[in-house]
């Protein structure tokens, strides 16, 4: 955010009806020159729609890789959610992440989330930013567990390495058979932002126990378009290199990628492939 602010040409703000969140005390930056009068509007609402049962695989897939006391980097959509939903049986879970949904209250409410074992921040869920349904912005709502700090914190990678047990699941749009990773763009448009996902992998893989996930379905557009390729699409950006990932998760399974070469982790993601496209895959390292 003020990274945003100091590059602004122009900063507003717009109250909201419901009361602030969290940090009550805390100032509007300097900078915030238009404060808009009269009564604020009601706070964005997010909610998730059905997990689907891939979906829901890949959360298994995921929660299995968590051990007990990790602290967790989630992110929004499905396959958190799924993840959420997969962790029930976990122990003093902490989270240190840019942002979070309502998946987080399901799991503090379930006596999952404690962050008793947290090495920094201990007991507190720290965030940047949150987006869900009413339900959310009430639990947050005056919530001494709940700490909200600038980006620059949560997303530095020096304080996220210091939880020796960090797990960062993040998502992608498109993998390619050495582990680059496609997630801001479909071939030259761009689909979204490239958020925390480089922040939280690497200092993930930097903590002495630490794990970073990549977790996505293995195909689009319906089951015709395989989201493991052997190439990315012309124009794709990649958000995170195959030198950062580490380990790829879909329906099908986990590739572990670290330590491999680039033919050993062909072969580990075309075994995490739609079994409708491995042949056409392996067949395409064949070629190269």
């Amino acid at each position: 955010m003020h990274a945003a602010i100091r590059a602004a040409k122009a900063v507003s703000h717009r109250p909201v009806q419901q009361r602030h969140a969290a940090n009550p005390r805390r100032q509007l930056h300097p900078r915030v020159g238009h404060r808009p009068r009269g009564r604020g509007r009601c706070p964005y609402q997010h909610a998730v729609g059905a997990i689907s049962d891939v979906e829901r695989r890949i959360g298994e897939y995921v929660a299995d890789l968590v051990p007990d006391g990790a602290t967790l980097q989630l992110g929004i959509g499905a396959i958190p959610a799924a993840t959420a939903l997969a962790l029930r049986d976990k122990h003093d879970l902490g989270i240190h992440t840019e942002m979070f949904t309502d998946a987080v209250v399901d799991l503090v409410e379930a006596g999952v989330v404690t962050g008793a074992r947290k090495e920094r921040n201990r007991g507190k869920i720290v965030t940047a930013f949150i987006m869900g349904t009413s339900r959310l912005y009430d639990f947050v709502h005056d919530n001494p567990m709940v700490e909200m700090r600038p980006v620059d914190f949560t997303n530095d990678t020096h304080v996220i390495r210091s939880f020796s047990r960090m797990v960062a699941i993040n998502s992608a749009i498109e993998v390619d058979l050495t582990g680059q990773v496609v997630a801001d763009s479909i071939g030259h448009r761009l689909y979204s932002g490239v958020g925390g996902q480089m922040d939280f992998v690497r200092g993930a893989a930097l903590a002495s126990e630490g794990r970073a996930i990549i977790a996505l379905p293995s195909t689009a557009a319906g089951g015709s378009v395989s989201r493991i390729s052997s190439s990315v699409k012309e124009g794709a950006g990649i958000v995170t290199t195959r030198a950062h990932v580490r380990t790829v998760v879909t329906e099908w399974g986990v590739a572990e990628l670290f330590g491999k070469s680039t033919r050993e982790r062909a072969e580990a993601l075309i075994s995490i492939a739609h079994p409708a496209f491995r042949d056409e895959l392996a067949a395409d390292v064949q070629r190269q």
